[in-house]
């Protein structure tokens, strides 16, 4: 969608209050926000949308925590959110490919999703003691992660997050829920 600043505001205020609201109404609380798909993509390299995005959440309730990709390409939603006074954390995506400059490979590509979760929770692994992913070309990027991302579209996502925790688990990483640690 097309969408000025204020209009990304509007949209992200209006949907995370329904979501607060669901949250309450089930006696619990919406602790971070993320942008979705493209919107996050475009915040990764946008400026003014990173802000609008940021700006909105800290209007609702700065004790959100704003998830930032992990990793270089990161760091300006990193700092526009703490600019705007949110908790920030950087989220990693070990069931996606990336790409060398440290994106995420577009989903029409083939391998953009990673299906087997032995690969996801090595990569996970990787991601959590290391601090590193393997790009799609082979190259090895950098990625100071603090939480990671599974996506739920994916047919093998239960088995992918059950892999990963014991995976994380059984080589001594702590799994928490995000407001524990940040």
């Amino acid at each position: 969608m097309d969408c000025t600043m204020d209009e990304i505001k509007d949209y992200v205020i209006y949907q995370v209050g329904a979501l607060m609201g669901v949250a309450a109404s089930l006696n619990t609380k919406v602790s971070h926000v993320k942008p979705h798909g493209n919107l996050y993509l475009m915040a990764v390299d946008n400026e003014k949308v990173a802000t609008a995005i940021a700006e909105a959440v800290a209007s609702i309730d700065e004790n959100l925590i704003y998830l930032a990709l992990a990793g270089s390409k990161g760091e300006m939603m990193r700092e526009i959110g703490k600019k705007v006074g949110l908790r920030v954390a950087y989220e990693a995506f070990p069931d996606r490919a990336y790409t060398p400059d440290g994106t995420l490979v577009s989903r029409r590509k083939e391998g953009a999703v990673i299906k087997d979760p032995e690969k996801v929770a090595e990569r996970a692994l990787k991601m959590a003691k290391e601090k590193k992913v393997i790009a799609i070309d082979g190259t090895e990027i950098t990625l100071e992660a603090e939480t990671l991302c599974v996506h739920g579209d994916n047919p093998s996502a239960v088995n992918n997050v059950k892999t990963i925790r014991e995976t994380l688990t059984k080589n001594g990483i702590d799994v928490l829920p995000i407001g524990e640690f940040l």
